[in-house]
């Protein structure tokens, strides 16, 4: 029960690593808000928390419009009387380079991927102040700090939010509050069961992300989970700024 008694939002939370980090939390004690724009994923999983004799509700968000994100927190802080954690994990990837990319293509990556990030911080940090503290876990990449082909947006969505991590961590650790990220492998998920549906060779393509990690398979979501469970609670007190790679050796190479 690692967090016991202790209030958590999860962006994403409705499916793929979001949804193991719900389900993982709520386990070790944790009161949580899934957020999600899929009303329909976040309710299933705050349903499931719920059977299982934990304590979770659902919010439908966009974390794209501050406005969303502030009513989400607001509505948190409602709740509980305080909040302690923050995962910011909602995100997505595009393909193309920055010729192939539109305007509108890399705007609305960016808008959720790293403006998602900067809306849940301004407006959960006054509050995490205010109580004395609180743990920040922000979803990177290992192409936060290795390029991949034809992903351009995605790498440098990514390497912002590992960017923004590490100021936020300077400007806030007299607040006592906490900023880190995970810098994920390729992980089994929606997205990559919906690449996997459209390819024309997904056999192919499975080997070609397994062979990224030194394991040469798929992280699964709940292994990208147990990190950022660590990083939540108090077993890392002395870490903030960090990125904490959870990606089968990928960056080792």
């Amino acid at each position: 029960m690692r967090l016991m008694n202790k209030t958590a939002i999860i962006t994403g939370g409705g499916s793929g690593i979001g949804r193991a980090a719900a389900l993982l939390f709520a386990h070790e004690g944790a009161w949580v808000c899934i957020a999600d724009r899929n009303e329909t994923d976040g309710s299933r999983t705050a349903a499931e928390i719920v059977a299982a004799g934990g304590k979770a509700f659902a919010a439908t968000v966009d974390v794209s419009k501050f406005n969303d994100v502030a009513e989400m927190v607001r509505l948190a802080n409602a709740t509980w009387g305080r909040i302690d954690i923050l995962v910011n994990n909602a995100g997505y990837g595009i393909a193309g380079n920055v010729v192939d990319t539109s305007e509108a293509d890399w705007n609305a990556l960016m808008a959720t991927n790293v403006n998602g990030v900067f809306f849940g911080c301004k407006a959960v940090i006054p509050i995490m102040a205010a109580q004395g503290g609180g743990s920040i876990i922000n979803t990177a990449s290992a192409v936060s700090v290795v390029g991949i082909y034809d992903r351009a947006a995605y790498v440098a969505s990514k390497g912002a939010v590992a960017a923004l991590t590490r100021a936020m961590a300077l400007d806030h650790a007299d607040q006592k509050i906490r900023v880190n990220c995970v810098g994920a492998g390729t992980v089994e998920s929606p997205y990559y069961d919906r690449l996997f549906a459209a390819s024309s060779d997904p056999d192919k393509l499975r080997a070609h992300l397994e062979q990224r990690q030194l394991f040469n398979r798929l992280g699964r979501p709940e292994e990208i989970a147990a990190a950022m469970l660590f990083l939540a609670s108090d077993e890392s007190s002395f870490c903030t700024g960090s990125t904490l790679f959870a990606d089968g050796g990928w960056t080792a190479r």
